[in-house]
C-alpha cells in the first residue's frame, strides 16, 4: 500500500472516504470554517441522539451525591462554606466510561451506512467503546493503540485497555510511541474500508452532547437550580466542548471548569517521557496542545474546540488523584479508574471555596480494572524510576517524582491564565494574511473580541509552559 510518504500523501482521500464529510465544503477565508454546519453535518437532530443511545444502552446514567466526601470537606472549609459534591456516574455504560456516548453515533453511522466495521486510533477508554458498540450491532471493530515506548514497555493502564477491547471482540493493532500511529490507522482504513471512527469528528463531539444535558436536567429537578459549576477532565477536548454544548442546549447557566494533571514539561511524543507519566488520563501533554492547536489529529477539522466553552481551566497532581482515588472508594464504596478522578481531586478545592448551598457536578468517572489501579500505576512509576512519596503534592516534579497529600487539607489547584492560553493559540495565526471573516472565526475560537484578536496576532505573546 506505499511507504509512509505515500500513506501520507493520500490522507485526505482516504480520511473522506472513510468518514463520510467533506470537511473542504465547510472552509471559508484562510483559517475559518463553519463549526456549527460541520456539527450539523451529521444528520442526527438532538432527539435523533438520544433515541439512538438508548437503543444502545447509553446514557441515563445516574447522579450520585457524594455525602462523606462533602462532609468531610466542609468540616475544614471555613464557615458556611463547602458546596455539594455530585458525581455522574458514567461507569454504568456499557464499556464503562462516558465514550461510550462518543463511540454511538460513529458505530450507528458506520452500520446503517453499510460499511462492514470501523477503525478508531486510541490508546484510551474510546477503544473499548467502539469495541462494544461495535459488538452490540456486529461490526468488525478495529483498534490501533500507541502502547509501547522503544524498549517495548507498555504502561499498565493501556495494557488494561487493550484487554477490555480484546474482550469485545475487536483486533488490537499496538504500535510504538511516535508517528506509527497514524500511519498505522491509515493503512488500515485503507485497507478494509472500513469506517473511521475518529475521536474529533462531528459524530463523536455531538454524542457527549447529552451528558452535559442530563445533567444541567437531573440537577435542576432534584436541587431545583443550576450547578455552580461542573468539572470535565480535559485531554483532547472532545469532553469539554460535548458537555457544554449539551448544557447549553439545556440552557443552563454554570461555570465549565476544565481539569487536567500537570504534566507540564512532558512531550507525550517523546520515547523518553512516554512511560514517565503514572496514568495516561487527562494530563497537559493532551490538554494544552489540543487546546491551543486542535487540529493536530486524524481529520481534517476537529469538532473538539474547548477554547470555545472552558470558563476556568485548572491543574491537580498525580499525587493528588491518587489521593481522590482512594477517598471514593473508601468513603463513598466507590471504586472508580483515574479520568473521573482527576475533576474529583479539583472539587474537592473549589467546593471549599464555595457556599453550602451550592452544588458542584464532576461530570464523569470510569470503570477501573487491574492497569488502572493506583497501586499497579505507582508500582510502574518507581519501576521507571519515579520517585513516590507522601508530603505536600505540589513539590511534584512531573517525570521525577508522584507526591501524595498527606491529607484532605492539601488538595488544591492550580488555575492556568486562559488569555495567556488563548494567546498561545492566536500566535500561530501570525504574520498571515487574515480576512475579517477570519478574525470573527477567531473571535469565536478563544471566544474575544475581534479588535483583541487583531492585537494579540500582531503583538509579542506569552505562551503556556507546556
Amino acid at each position: 500500500m506505499g511507504d509512509y510518504k505515500e500513506v501520507l500523501d493520500r490522507r485526505d482521500a482516504i480520511l473522506r472516504r472513510s468518514s463520510l464529510i467533506d470537511y473542504a465544503a465547510f472552509e471559508y477565508g484562510e483559517v475559518a470554517f463553519d463549526y456549527e454546519r460541520l456539527m450539523a453535518s451529521t444528520g442526527f437532530g438532538f432527539d435523533d441522539v438520544i433515541a439512538i443511545q438508548a437503543q444502545q444502552g447509553v446514557g441515563s446514567t445516574p447522579l450520585i451525591e457524594l455525602k462523606q466526601i462533602t462532609n468531610l470537606v466542609r468540616r475544614i472549609s471555613a464557615p458556611d462554606k463547602g458546596a455539594t459534591i455530585l458525581m455522574k456516574d458514567e461507569a454504568s455504560n456499557p464499556s464503562g466510561s462516558f465514550k461510550d456516548r462518543r463511540a454511538s453515533l460513529s458505530v450507528y453511522q458506520a452500520n446503517r451506512s453499510g460499511f462492514e466495521g470501523v477503525v478508531a486510533a486510541t490508546s484510551g477508554n474510546y477503544g473499548a467503546a467502539v469495541s462494544s458498540q461495535s459488538a452490540k450491532v456486529g461490526l468488525k471493530a478495529i483498534i490501533v493503540q500507541e502502547v509501547f515506548d522503544s524498549r517495548g514497555v507498555g504502561q499498565p493502564e493501556i495494557l488494561e485497555k487493550t484487554r477490555r477491547c480484546e474482550a469485545f471482540g475487536a483486533e488490537v493493532i499496538q504500535t510504538s510511541v511516535g508517528p506509527e500511529l497514524f500511519y498505522v490507522m491509515l493503512r488500515v482504513i485503507e485497507e478494509t474500508g472500513f469506517f473511521n471512527a475518529s475521536l474529533y469528528a462531528p459524530y463523536s463531539v455531538q454524542g457527549i452532547e447529552t451528558l452535559g444535558y442530563e445533567i444541567a436536567t437531573q440537577v435542576q429537578s432534584r436541587y431545583g437550580k443550576p450547578p455552580a459549576a461542573v468539572l470535565a477532565t480535559h485531554a483532547g477536548g472532545g469532553n469539554v466542548t460535548g458537555t457544554a454544548r449539551g448544557l447549553k442546549r439545556a440552557r443552563c447557566e454554570t461555570s465549565l471548569v476544565g481539569v487536567s494533571v500537570d504534566l507540564r514539561g512532558l512531550h507525550m511524543a517523546s520515547d523518553h517521557d512516554f512511560n514517565r507519566k503514572s496514568f495516561t488520563t487527562g494530563h497537559t501533554g493532551f490538554g494544552l496542545p489540543f487546546a491551543t492547536s486542535p487540529d493536530r489529529v486524524d481529520v481534517a477539522r476537529n469538532a473538539a474546540r474547548p477554547l470555545r466553552y472552558l470558563d476556568r481551566y485548572v491543574l491537580v497532581t498525580q499525587g493528588q488523584v491518587f489521593y481522590a482515588t482512594e477517598m471514593l472508594a473508601q468513603l463513598e464504596g466507590i471504586e472508580r479508574g483515574p479520568a473521573g478522578n482527576t475533576s474529583l481531586a479539583a472539587a474537592i478545592s473549589i467546593a471549599r471555596n464555595l457556599p453550602k448551598e451550592e452544588v458542584i457536578v464532576v461530570q464523569e468517572s470510569e470503570y477501573t480494572g487491574a492497569g488502572k489501579h493506583p497501586h499497579a500505576q505507582l508500582m510502574f512509576a518507581q519501576e521507571n524510576g519515579i520517585r513516590v512519596y507522601r508530603g505536600d503534592p505540589w513539590e511534584a516534579i512531573p517525570g521525577q517524582s508522584v507526591v501524595i497529600p498527606e491529607g484532605i487539607e492539601q488538595m488544591d489547584t492550580y488555575d492556568l491564565d486562559m488569555r495567556e492560553v488563548r494567546t498561545s493559540y492566536l500566535k500561530r495565526f501570525r504574520n498571515r494574511a487574515l480576512s475579517r471573516d477570519d478574525l470573527s472565526f477567531l473571535a469565536e475560537e478563544t471566544r474575544l473580541r475581534p479588535t483583541e484578536v487583531e492585537e494579540l496576532i500582531q503583538a509579542p505573546a506569552a505562551s503556556p509552559n507546556t
